[in-house]
């Protein structure tokens, strides 16, 4: 709006002031304030009275920018135009000691705030209401009246009306005033008309205590002025950014950027920390008047502040042209033309639109960082280029491996920009072989503790400067933390604070609080703060030359977390946060040598990271072979087989290595393949609350600190929450014990956390991530839209808490920050601020209904043992293949000593934390839950409550540990969740995935559970591909449709029925070489059926060709391992019962399974009862369908075709032989 506010009423002082300043530009401090001595020299009367001297000596420090405003307004020379109600001529409308005595008892302008907001502030006010500027006016406006009443305590003299020549018809002075720039008023009729316009009644009877249209002219002035005021701290704003942006390093550039964007599809821009790519570069693109603009970030946070940034910078002068987007945010509208979003995002996007037709400019920002995703972005953007041959490509990367990204993009331009750092002087104190290691094997603090000695001595106290040490890990960090602090409580110039990732948020807060006087921070951090965080006030950095990362080992599925030297560009990197504000020294700890000979680059994390989401997303892109890929640099060719085998085991891919119904779901959702699938399942057997928190648990680092478990006092409140199903129900229980807090407004959560040693944040993670996840499966039309019922009471109740909490979150936003100093002495203390309202307990009541989240509570715990065992089964079949079973000695073992084995790793240990190992005994076998089964000889334990561990993550650091564990049943669960399950002919051995192998006492009970399992299993993926089906067919968001419905209350059932059973059997881990000598093989099986293998084929069963065996389904292989060859007669004498119907079976799989498949859909038929009853005509064709037992058999001696089961043929076949003995 400008300078559209000409009419202020000022009026000439009778004091002469001096004007050597700019009209409060020169006059003005660096913070905007202007200095007591300016002020002071304002007035060269003598006569000044002693009291106003002695209120301008003690306000002279604390006034704000209006009130200096306000005097500079004072000091303004009078022009002609102005005029009545000028703020500082009210004494030439009545006499002295009549206005003082009408002041003392009529209302002030502040009170008449309701009126003069309806007059002031409406539709078309140049400022909205309930805005930041719209609070701060009426503080403006009780400053004007405090100085106006100061004004009029003063002598003055009656002035001749400034408005005498004014233009009466057009309100508007007739002459120019110099200090406005323009004669132009904002609200211009008359102050009768303005109040009648609003709506405000004039009440001339009782002129003391009503609204007179005196006072609305002096408020329009006290607007005026308010405006000139805002405008003045704009100028002044844009000032100083427009000098930031000019010295920037990339500003000389700009030209050159945008001739090389425009003559060339790919640029690539390299420039160091502090450039200004990041910011300048949009607004570079934008000037020069392009459109459809997409900015990627590899972190949400980035894309937000980034968005945020361009458009202060830009002044919001293109308002929504400029917007955001993440994962459950969205800020952009249709006429947004630039949008910064996460890498993710973008490729989610490509997933739906291949060409990205909406974008004619894809900015890569950070790509020097190499993330997996920024990896695959690039190979997909590299091939759409083909296609696309109008589309731009900018690539932003630091000064690291340029070479290598032109090349990859066809050597393509590139524009070095310098950084912007001070200068840093290096200096190498390699450590010794005896200083490396003390004797207890762990890092010798020493060489640490000698650094800060020769700081205290070499650089002032009183010179400010912080040290921040990189270390490879916490053990590090703890051995140097011990030795540092007892030389700082000597020293007593020295703050020790840690900086790692386990760390509570407030503890990892402490880093950015000042040190007192004469005091330096001394920050031991792992390479956290190598680029996640910046701390401002660094000026000494130790570089340990060493870091730990994680690595993975595809073959055993295993995370490593392993010390290696940092690269070159990492110790460039930790280098440069010395010399961010100011001059600074790097102290390297090992030698120059030794710098020159560390690797150029880090490993990018696409070859050290399991890659299972990334070919599923390459998968769903329609990428007929994933191996054949672009990658800028490939991963090893092992961990692309490896992930796509278990994106298999997952079934997510098919044995073609096309998507699954579960695999197409599963790409639409953009989270971990295993909590992708824990989430499908809740949504599939309708138990989506509990498991919507155990994903959201999962998905996040445990609230768990080192202190719940080393602090006897919280490790013994902690086991109110503990469960010995396992770690996620652990959490599960602290998430519900945590909101029942909550919502009961009874016990301050805080303390609540601190009591059991949680990090409270984590909770709030949780809340935030399970309601992302909700909006996520609602998305993709796995979880229908909730429809609130409540009453007009309660809804009113809520209206009324949401507002107030509002206005307290408002309250809290606006609330200076406070600076925090630390105290000597203190390293580890828990700030006390339970006093004090917490705003992320603020936000938590406006995002949730404490009326809905006990109705949540209510439910959680009306769950039973049975939906328990779902969960379970949930649980397991997501992280499945993450399974470990139990040691065969572990029953002579303590419970520390413990040990597991995986598929891929034996002899992993569960980690020390979790609950499983701290109550070791729910997985041993009990003396009475061994079996004695009669005629039946084996040396493993014969148990119907054998039980395997299953896990999240397998992490090796000291050892290799279970992380996350839960406990299940052994061979129920390993039947519904396995991906491969061999059997032999008479059903007594079963073997899961290559691993585990289970022997039955009695086969007849293991065939009966069999024929349960493959009735669950198989109405599991019908129904998944349902539900897949009317997702795809309809963009509405509807129900499910009943039969849907059915089909999950009768999965429930099946799966069910199979975790209640019980039987006995044997568990055995299988080595390698056992599996060598496992399988009979295609020609053994062949041989063995001979003449039933036409009959086989007939009926649709294949012989797999590697084990032998017939596939049953694609997932189950009946007879192919190894036995002793079984006696015809047993096939024959014995019988087995139909799961569903009870018809007795003759003891052949491969019938039983014909008949189930018949009789499974003839049960979903009759007994949906979500669906229409089948007709007279639909029963009668399945009446009349052949007997599914019988097979069509051509028998050779008899010359003809015979339809008989499987056991008459046998009976035939020995007729046979018979009459020709």
């Amino acid at each position: 709006m400008g300078r559209d506010h000409d009419r202020r009423h000022h009026h000439k002082s009778s004091h002469k002031r001096k004007h050597s300043e700019d009209r409060g530009d020169s006059g003005h401090s660096k913070h905007g304030r202007r200095s007591s001595s300016t002020r002071c020299d304002s007035d060269d009367h003598g006569d000044r009275d002693s009291g106003r001297k002695e209120h301008r000596r003690r306000h002279s420090s604390t006034r704000r920018d209006s009130g200096d405003y306000l005097d500079d307004r004072r000091s303004a020379p009078r022009t002609h135009g102005q005029r009545d109600g000028s703020p500082f001529d009210t004494d030439r409308v009545q006499p002295k000691a009549e206005r003082n005595s009408r002041t003392a008892e009529r209302k002030t302008l502040s009170q008449f705030r309701h009126e003069l907001s309806r007059i002031f502030f409406g539709d078309n006010s140049p400022i909205s209401r309930n805005s930041k500027q719209y609070d701060n006016f009426w503080t403006f406006l009780k400053k004007y009246e405090e100085r106006k009443q100061k004004t009029a305590l003063e002598a003055g003299t009656s002035k001749a009306d400034p408005w005498e020549c004014a233009e009466p018809s057009l309100g508007l002075p007739l002459t120019y005033d110099p200090v406005h720039k323009v004669n132009f008023s904002i609200f211009p009729e008359e102050p009768k008309v303005l109040m009648l316009d609003a709506g405000v009644h004039i009440d001339s009877s009782d002129a003391s205590q009503s609204l007179t249209e005196e006072d609305v002219a002096e408020v329009r002035t006290v607007f005026h002025l308010y405006l000139d005021f805002l405008q003045r701290q704009k100028f002044q704003k844009l000032k100083k950014l427009r000098e930031f942006q000019k010295n920037l390093p990339i500003a000389q550039y700009k030209d050159a950027i945008l001739k090389a964007v425009s003559e060339n599809s790919v640029v690539l821009i390299a420039g160091d920390t502090g450039c200004g790519k990041s910011t300048q570069i949009p607004q570079y693109l934008l000037g020069a008047g392009m459109e459809g603009i997409a900015c990627t970030q590899p972190r949400r946070i980035a894309a937000i502040s980034l968005c945020k940034r361009v458009a202060y910078e830009t002044l919001n002068e293109y308002r929504t042209h400029i917007g955001y987007q993440i994962r459950f945010e969205k800020h952009r509208s249709k006429h947004t033309k630039m949008l910064f979003l996460t890498e993710g995002l973008l490729l989610r996007q490509i997933a739906s639109d291949p060409m990205l037709k909406e974008y004619n400019v894809i900015i890569l920002d950070e790509i020097h960082e190499r993330h997996l995703t920024c990896d695959f972005l690039l190979g997909v953007v590299k091939c759409l280029m083909q296609h696309r041959k109008d589309l731009k490509i900018i690539l932003m990367s630091a000064t690291i491996n340029i070479q290598l990204f032109s090349q990859y993009f066809y050597n393509c331009p590139v524009v070095q920009v310098p950084g912007r750092l001070f200068p840093i002087q290096v200096q190498y104190h390699p450590v010794t072989v005896e200083e490396k290691r003390s004797r207890t094997g762990r890092l010798n603090p020493a060489p640490y503790v000698k650094l800060l000695s020769l700081i205290d001595n070499k650089y002032p106290s009183n010179e400010r400067g912080d040290l921040l040490v990189f270390l490879s890990g916490m053990s590090e960090i703890s051995a140097v933390q011990e030795a540092a602090e007892e030389y700082a409580n000597q020293n007593g110039h020295w703050i020790i604070l840690p900086l790692h990732s386990t760390l509570s948020l407030a503890e990892q807060d402490k880093v950015f609080d000042y040190a007192p006087e004469k005091t330096r921070k001394c920050i031991l951090s792992t390479n956290i703060a190598e680029t996640s965080v910046t701390i401002d006030g660094v000026r000494f950095v130790v570089d340990s030359g060493k870091v730990k990362e994680m690595s993975y080992d595809s073959a055993s599925h295993m995370q490593k977390l392993e010390e290696f030297w940092i690269s070159r560009a990492s110790a460039e990197q930790r280098k440069g946060r010395a010399g961010r504000t100011g001059p600074g020294v790097c102290f390297r700890l090992y030698s120059e040598a030794e710098y020159e000979s560390l690797a150029a680059y880090s490993t990018p994390e696409i070859q050290r990271v399991p890659l299972n989401s990334l070919l599923l997303q390459l998968v769903a892109l329609g990428l007929p072979d994933v191996r054949k890929f672009p990658f800028l640099e490939p991963p090893p060719s092992e961990s692309i087989e490896e992930a796509v085998q278990t994106l298999k085991e997952q079934g997510a891919l098919t044995a073609e290595e096309d998507l699954t119904p579960t695999g197409r779901i599963l790409s639409q959702l953009p989270v971990d393949v295993t909590i992708g699938k824990v989430l499908i399942m809740g949504c599939v057997f309708r138990l989506v609350d509990p498991i919507l928190s155990l994903a959201a648990a999962l998905s996040i680092q445990s609230p768990f600190t080192q202190r719940s478990f080393r602090d006897l006092d919280a490790s013994a409140a902690r086991k109110s929450v503990d469960s010995d199903h396992g770690d996620p129900f652990t959490l599960l229980n602290a998430y519900h014990e945590w909101l029942a807090a909550k919502s009961s407004y009874g016990e301050d959560t805080r303390k609540w956390c601190r009591r059991l040693g949680l990090e409270e944040q984590r909770f709030y993670e949780m809340t935030k991530l399970r309601s992302q996840f909700k909006q996520l499966l609602q998305e993709v039309g796995l979880m229908e839209n909730e429809v609130e019922v409540t009453d007009s009471v309660a809804r009113i109740q809520r209206h009324g808490e949401m507002k107030q909490l509002r206005d307290l979150r408002r309250q809290l936003q606006k609330a200076p920050r406070k600076k925090r100093v630390l105290r000597v002495g203190h390293w580890g203390d828990e700030d006390e601020e339970e006093e004090q309202v917490d705003i992320k307990d603020v936000e938590f009541r406006l995002q949730q209904d404490p009326t809905l989240v006990q109705e949540f509570l209510r439910r959680s715990r009306s769950f039973g043992f049975h939906d328990l065992s779902l969960m379970k089964l949930i649980l397991c079949s997501g992280v499945y293949p993450q399974i470990a079973i139990s040691d065969d000695h572990n029953s002579y073992k303590r419970d520390s000593d413990q040990l597991f084995h995986t598929k891929g790793k034996g002899f992993v240990v569960l980690h020390p934390n979790s609950v499983l190992a701290l109550h070791a005994e729910v997985l041993r076998l009990d003396d009475m839950d061994v079996l004695t089964v009669p005629n039946f000889r084996s040396n493993l334990p014969v148990s119907s409550k054998h039980q395997v561990v299953a896990f999240m993550s397998l992490l090796e650091t000291t050892k290799p540990y279970l992380l996350n564990c839960l406990r299940v049943q052994c061979v129920q669960m390993l039947l519904l969740v396995s991906s491969a399950i061999d059997s032999s002919m008479t059903m007594s051995r079963l073997v899961f995935d290559e691993f585990v192998e289970v022997t039955f006492p009695d086969p007849d009970e293991a065939l009966q559970l069999l024929l349960k399992v493959l009735i669950a299993r198989n109405l599991y993926e019908r129904l998944v591909a349902h539900m897949l089906e009317e997702t795809l067919s309809s963009e509405e968001k509807k129900e499910p449709s009943p039969q849907v419905r059915h089909m999950q209350k009768q999965l429930r059932k099946r799966y069910d029925a199979v975790l209640k059973t019980e039987i006995a059997y044997t568990v055995k881990r299988l080595l390698p070489a056992d599996v060598k000598h496992l399988y009979a093989g295609a020609q053994a099986f062949r041989a063995l059926t001979q003449e039933n293998e036409d009959c086989l084929s007939q009926d649709g069963f294949k012989v797999n060709p590697r084990k032998g065996g017939v596939f049953i389904s694609g997932y189950f292989t009946f007879g192919c391992l190894e036995e002793i060859s079984m006696p015809e007669e047993m096939l024959v004498d014995k019988m087995c019962k139909c799961p569903l119907c009870d018809t007795e079976l003759p003891f052949a799989v491969m019938d039983a399974v014909l008949h189930l498949d018949a009789c499974d859909k003839e049960n979903l038929l009759t007994k949906d009862a979500g669906s229409c009853p089948p007709t007279e005509d639909e029963v009668a064709a399945e009446e009349e369908k052949n007997d599914p037992l019988k097979k069509a058999y051509f028998c050779k001696e008899c010359n003809r075709e015979l339809r008989l089961t499987l056991p008459e043929i046998f009976q035939h076949r020995k007729t046979h032989q018979s009459t020709s003995q």
